[in-house]
């Protein structure tokens, strides 16, 4: 005689203590990431930008701090919280599948930024605009290969999240819709060539408003993937 073991609410066996669903419990671990990739990106981007010599948070790209001695650390930082982000992102698909949600494809949009941004961290940014130390002002004079690259993955990532902002629904759908929007606005002025205070400091608000965002989606579906099932 066959006994089936107990399921939760999304079909999946329950599993440890208790009656928690394997599915949901995966799903809400997957959801963590994206409260913990903003955070970390942000601060290893403005400790860098305050103690590496030469950057200046008001003028240059937080891209050109994956160039120089300590280059390392920005080159990480793209990675792990890319890599966080699109873990984030496939939490955010799996939860609006158990939720029967009609737009669970819209966390595949989180997943291709995320994929956007560990790929900035493969392809480095050229040196410009005086940083590293010792590099000319203005723009490279020879965009290289790596250049190329990191404006195309890095374009095409951030297309995805403000695609996020406007298609996922959860959190705060009007503040998603408003982060979008300037996020949009910021990313047409830096890549415009523009290293103005106003446009580049513009740009780190569009990116903080947009990694809360990302935090507000992950918490709220956090809350509503059920974990556990009424015994019996």
């Amino acid at each position: 005689m066959t006994t089936s073991r107990p399921t939760g609410p999304s079909g999946s066996p329950l599993v440890g203590r208790g009656n928690a669903d394997r599915h949901a419990a995966v799903t809400r671990s997957l959801l963590g990431y994206g409260l913990v990739a903003g955070p970390l990106y942000v601060v290893s981007a403005l400790v860098q930008g305050l103690v590496r010599d030469g950057f200046d948070l008001a003028r240059d790209d937080v891209s050109l701090l994956a160039n120089g001695p300590f280059g390392w650390v920005q080159i990480a930082t793209f990675v792990v919280c890319g890599l966080m982000t699109a873990a984030a992102g496939v939490g955010v698909t799996r939860a609006l599948r158990t939720l029967r949600d009609r737009r669970p494809w819209s966390g595949w949009l989180v997943v291709g930024y995320g994929i956007g941004l560990a790929l900035a961290g493969v392809f480095v940014a050229d040196p410009m605009n005086g940083f590293p130390p010792g590099t000319p002002d203005g723009p490279p004079a020879v965009v290289s290969v790596g250049g190329i690259g990191h404006v195309v993955v890095a374009g095409l990532g951030f297309l995805c999240l403000v695609g996020a902002c406007f298609a996922v629904p959860a959190g705060r759908p009007w503040f998603g819709r408003v982060a979008g929007v300037l996020f949009l606005v910021a990313f047409v002025g830096v890549s415009s060539g523009n290293s103005a205070p106003v446009v580049v400091i513009g740009f780190w608000i569009a990116v903080i408003l947009a990694w809360t965002w990302l935090a507000l989606t992950s918490l709220d579906l956090y809350r509503r993937t059920p974990l556990l099932t009424p015994a019996g």
